[in-house]
């Protein structure tokens, strides 16, 4: 009798173990992925989200994909301690620094980076073709040249401010400007004291400037001088994005949340649907930033900026049905 009861006991012991283990790894692997219980009940997809670290952008991107993708995606905020140990699950960088960060953890994840520049993530995309993918938050050069061009109609000349290091990043967009008109000359400034002498000889030059991401030329330090050396020869500057418009910059091309956010939910069902993400795009709608004060004080008349982002791209229409035929 006694060795029943011992028997009964050791059982029961045994059960009770297996009963605890299960219970404890399945709580762990609730910590480290909380997607997974829910994953096992429903049909919804879980994505991750990398966030740039302000909180207000990282919430107003996350809200615009959400109602992108409905009830088909559950994005899950990505925890640092679950980059390492991930393996297919999708990942969406709010921005070069969390790209960066995701990219540094865990090289094998599909990451698909917003608000990022095509000369940051080309690269990457290249080499990593399907599993690395973006939604370009640069405008198209070629935008911004038109809009100079629908600005300042009798302009045929573009100046262009590089280094030797980013004039090549200008090259296709040389090649693009011959149907609307338009030639460019790039001018070197691979120093701060080539950078003025080489901004007043293409000021010289061209009927405007345009200005490309490319932070070693356009950024804080060096915005205020190429502004007022601009200014003091009536020339206006062109892009690079919205924020230089505030600066100072006559007028920039940009896409709205909106349109990025629906072109990332494409992204990342494509993923879904195939294993891999399409290539990094362009969107297709943009918008136009212009800044009233300095029109006015250049004596410029400038059309209202609606106007200048549907003729930008009625330009770019009409040439790609000419070229069509």
């Amino acid at each position: 009798m006694l060795n029943s009861n011992r028997s009964g006991a050791t059982g029961r012991a045994s059960i009770f173990a297996r009963l605890t283990f299960t219970l404890v790894y399945s709580v762990a692997l609730l910590l480290v992925n909380p997607a997974f219980s829910l994953a096992q009940e429903t049909d919804t997809k879980f994505a991750y989200i990398a966030g740039s670290g302000n909180a207000a952008l990282d919430d107003h991107v996350t809200s615009l994909l959400t109602e992108q993708l409905g009830d088909q995606v559950a994005l899950e905020p990505l925890i640092e301690s679950q980059i390492a140990i991930l393996k297919d699950e999708p990942v969406i960088a709010i921005g070069p620094a969390a790209f960066s960060r995701v990219r540094q953890a865990n090289r094998d994840l599909p990451v698909l980076a917003l608000l990022v520049e095509r000369d940051f993530i080309e690269g990457y995309a290249t080499r990593s073709a399907g599993q690395v993918s973006a939604v370009y938050y640069d405008a198209p050069l070629l935008r911004q040249a038109l809009i100079g061009k629908v600005i300042l109609p009798q302009a045929t000349r573009v100046a262009l401010l590089a280094t030797t290091e980013s004039v090549e990043f200008y090259e296709p967009l040389i090649d693009q400007l011959a149907p609307y008109g338009l030639e460019a000359k790039v001018f070197i400034a691979d120093t701060e004291d080539q950078l003025i002498p080489s901004l007043i000889r293409a000021l010289s030059f061209g009927d405007f400037l345009l200005a490309g991401p490319d932070d070693a030329i356009y950024n804080p330090r060096n915005i205020k001088h190429i502004l007022l050396t601009a200014y003091r020869r009536n020339k206006i500057l062109i892009g690079p994005s919205q924020a230089y418009v505030k600066a100072g910059a006559l007028a920039s091309s940009y896409a709205p949340f909106i349109e990025m956010a629906e072109l990332a939910a494409g992204h990342l069902m494509a993923y879904f649907d195939s294993g891999s993400f399409p290539a990094p795009t362009y969107p297709e709608e943009y918008r136009v930033e212009v800044n009233q004060q300095v029109a006015r004080s250049l004596n410029i008349p400038l059309p209202k900026r609606e106007w200048i982002a549907q003729a930008v791209q009625n330009m770019i229409n009409e040439n790609s049905q000419e070229a069509d035929q």
